[in-house]
């Protein structure tokens, strides 16, 4: 891979993880629950985008190489939160909150699943 390659997935991590604090920051400060929904909303949020830019990549309406490594391996990779997703699923667990590690699962892998699908459906309809 080339340098300019790597700057351009450094660039779109940087944005996207601005996006990521801002966005969980907001959700969680609006919605006071047990279940961080702030983490549920950006693997949602990033689910539709990314399903929507694989869509666009797909019809050859987003052909620029570095343009997608800053899109998708970057922004997209920083915003979305699978990680921070595992660890509060094993917390809400380990605290005996099983009814909502469950919910919290579900509701991230099903929804992200169908989001995902969604944001590529999209494209498909419009440029497919």
């Amino acid at each position: 891979m080339k340098i300019d390659t790597y700057l351009a997935i450094g660039i779109g991590g940087f944005i996207g993880a601005i996006l990521r604090a801002y966005t969980t920051g907001l959700v969680n400060g609006l919605v006071k629950h047990d279940i961080p929904f702030g983490t549920l909303a950006v693997n949602w949020i990033g689910s539709l985008i990314l399903g929507i830019l694989i869509g666009l990549i797909q019809f050859h309406i987003i052909e620029n190489p570095y343009l997608k490594s800053l899109l998708t391996t970057g922004m997209m990779g920083a915003l979305t939160t699978f990680s921070t997703f595992a660890i509060e699923s094993f917390f809400l667990i380990k605290n005996g909150l099983i009814i909502q590690s469950l919910t919290y699962i579900l509701l991230n892998v099903i929804g992200s699943i169908i989001l995902a699908a969604g944001g590529f459906k999209a494209v498909q309809a419009i440029y497919g």
